[in-house]
């Protein structure tokens, strides 16, 4: 019914910056949360950001002052700004939609994409 859609991740220099998209196509939900997760080896999946329909954001502590989160509701797009990026921001990135939650964060995700790779390295 949904489809997620990533794009712009590389490999950047410590410092560096990039620009993350994820394009949702198929029905479309009055209510919802669009955002990111990564997951790093080894380690767990983890909310990064995440922005509701109505324009609420959620940024991870780890990230606040270099990522921001921004979404296009009319082209079902959301956007992941990345700044000042550090050597433990590489993980793959994965797009996630929620819906039908109650909770801020959402406990739950019903759609996502199938990553995008970020490395930051020198």
């Amino acid at each position: 019914q949904v489809q997620l859609v990533e794009s712009g991740g590389g490999l950047v220099q410590p410092g560096g910056s990039l620009r993350l998209s994820c394009a949702a196509s198929g029905r479309t939900f009055s209510r919802n949360a669009m955002g990111w997760f990564r997951q790093a080896p080894g380690k767990e999946r983890e909310l990064v950001a995440i922005r509701s329909s109505r324009g609420i954001t959620y940024h991870a502590n780890s990230v606040k002052g270099r990522f921001t989160i921004s979404r296009d509701n009319a082209k079902n797009t959301v956007y992941l700004q990345m700044n000042s990026l550090k050597p433990e921001d590489t993980a793959v990135y994965y797009c996630a939609l929620g819906v039908n939650f109650s909770t801020w964060p959402p406990d739950e995700y019903d759609y996502w994409g199938q990553g995008t790779q970020v490395t930051v390295s020198s």
